[in-house]
């Protein structure tokens, strides 16, 4: 791959990320807004799973879920969050740490409205993250919604939206030979205002 030099860079961040963004999907067939999400409880025991990015702007990087999940709860108590996107393809990563709230409830309704329809039941479904006795209950759900809204729109379950992850912190990663790869970091100091500084690999 290519060397990264600061030159190369964007003074923004988030135009630097629409700028890999845009090159892994061409080089990605499958999920490149696939991103990993770490959170942690007031004891600081930390959880991390695979999300989707939906959005990303000035404001910060959106993904949906369930408001009652493990994650949710994590952020209620504790509303700090790190992301990490891996693109192997281009031996890219980029991370990004910063707080976390609640997107509106327009923009959640917004986005619910775009899913397929069944991503829509399945919303109403599944209680995310709690122990059920088998798979036949949640079919069994799913089936008896499917009734309930056999056409017509089906409205956004009040426990379900977005989150905004809002950004303080980025890092830029290019692979390079013999392991000596190009970490770029980007801090921001007060608004509108980042410092890029190189990192040892």
């Amino acid at each position: 791959m290519n060397a990264l030099n600061e030159t190369d860079l964007d003074p923004d961040p988030i135009a630097q990320f629409a700028r890999w963004f845009d090159e892994a999907k061409t080089a990605i067939k499958d999920l490149p807004e696939g991103m990993m999400l770490a959170t942690s409880n007031p004891e600081g025991e930390v959880s991390v799973r695979a999300v989707l990015l939906k959005s990303f702007d000035e404001r910060g990087f959106v993904f949906y879920t369930n408001y009652n999940s493990r994650k949710s709860a994590h952020i209620h108590d504790n509303p700090r969050a790190a992301l990490a996107f891996w693109w192997p393809q281009v031996e890219r990563q980029v991370r990004i740490e910063g707080a976390i709230v609640r997107t509106t409830e327009e923009e959640s309704d917004a986005y619910f409205a775009t899913r397929p329809r069944g991503s829509q039941l399945g919303a109403w479904a599944s209680e995310q993250s709690k122990v059920i006795a088998g798979r036949g209950d949640l079919d069994a759900r799913f089936e008896e919604l499917s009734r309930c809204y056999p056409e017509g729109t089906i409205p956004r379950p009040p426990h379900w939206g977005g989150y905004r992850v809002i950004p303080i912190y980025f890092e830029f990663w290019q692979g390079r030979t013999d392991r000596l790869h190009d970490r770029f970091c980007y801090r921001l100091r007060e608004a509108n205002d980042w410092v890029i500084e190189r990192l040892s690999p």
